[in-house]
């Protein structure tokens, strides 16, 4: 057994504080890993909020982890000590449902997120199955590398899912954590990228990060001239738009997918859907394989986020840099070892 020193919220909204657990035995197919950096998340937000639903508290945030396996499992496969892997939003899965054999492990019933019924990388170590502990290439900078492990997976698993081709004209929808990455692997993929903004002042910024062209996503008369012009529309946003012009844009059997967390009800007209065939489709974070291939295509293409860096000792801080929406374009925590207090 071993004392993890973790960053905890004690209650909804709450700050973190320093908080300390038994980790229990080291289960036969798991790893443990000593956390070297860790992205801070949205999703990181909701779980301390309780936004989505009732947390159970203390929540240890954490699911965008990079670091050093420091012990191995009995029966643990294809993992070595010394071995730099990350973790994303799962750190395990059943492994025999017909989902797992078939390498979707992140539709496994019995998936287990990072940091919902256990404790994430807001930590000096972390436990996962080994299949979840995905090796990092060794040209990927580790100190960047973390929010690839969430946000882009995210907007990568969609151009796996449906066949994206190098000449298909892609847009994305909102230009922040997830989006800023889904218009660099859009653009290495080869596709003609747009980028939609509701705020003016990205539009140079989504042109430096690879966008052939912007569009406001908030200005009807700019949607409406866009009419037909794209292929697949990636919305990385979590708040409510005019999905309907959105949807104009799409040319014949173009495809409209979600990879935001939309909490209020899409408002959709069925109109402009079938009268051209077109799609509506979302997926979550991807299955390891998946998570591999989008390490190795940002490793050769040298795909990493815009970050911001924090030592972990400043979690609080970081936190409200990011809920304050000020965060370019994410967030890592860097591992302390002079087990400093959280401010």
């Amino acid at each position: 057994m071993t004392t993890i020193h973790a960053w905890a919220a004690t209650e909804k909204g709450g700050p973190l504080q320093r908080f300390d657990f038994d980790s229990g035995p080291l289960g036969e197919e798991e790893v443990a890993i000593r956390v070297e950096h860790c992205g801070i998340c949205h999703s990181d937000l909701a779980m301390i909020d309780s936004e989505w639903f009732p947390s159970t508290y203390p929540v240890v945030p954490g699911h965008e982890v990079i670091g050093v396996i420091t012990e191995v499992g009995a029966r643990v496969k294809g993992r070595q000590v010394g071995q730099r892997v990350g973790i994303g939003w799962h750190t395990g899965s059943c492994m025999h449902c017909g989902f797992c054999l078939g390498g979707e492990q992140h539709l496994c019933g019995q998936r287990q997120p990072t940091i919902i019924g256990r404790h994430g990388g807001f930590a000096d170590r972390l436990h996962a199955h080994w299949a979840w502990a995905v090796p990092i290439p060794d040209n990927l900078d580790p100190a960047a590398a973390g929010p690839l492990m969430c946000g882009g997976g995210t907007v990568f698993l969609p151009f796996v899912l449906h066949s994206i081709k190098p000449t298909d004209r892609v847009g994305v929808v909102g230009i922040g954590g997830l989006g800023h990455l889904a218009v660099k692997f859009a653009r290495a993929w080869g596709c003609e990228v747009t980028a939609f903004t509701s705020s003016p002042s990205k539009r140079e910024e989504a042109l430096a990060l690879g966008a052939h062209k912007t569009l406001s996503s908030v200005d009807t008369s700019e949607l409406k001239a866009a009419a037909g012009s794209l292929d697949f529309l990636q919305v990385t946003v979590g708040a409510s738009l005019n999905w309907d012009a959105l949807i104009g844009t799409l040319a014949a059997k173009g495809r409209f997918h979600l990879v935001g967390v939309v909490t209020d009800k899409l408002q959709l007209k069925s109109g402009g859907l079938l009268s051209w065939q077109r799609s509506v489709s979302a997926s979550p974070t991807p299955p390891p394989t998946t998570l591999a291939r989008m390490l190795e295509f940002a490793a050769r293409h040298q795909i990493l986020p815009q970050v911001e860096r924090f030592p972990m000792s400043r979690v609080n801080e970081a936190l409200d840099h990011l809920r304050a929406n000020k965060a370019r374009y994410r967030i890592v925590l860097d591992a302390e070892t002079d087990g400093a207090a959280a401010s």
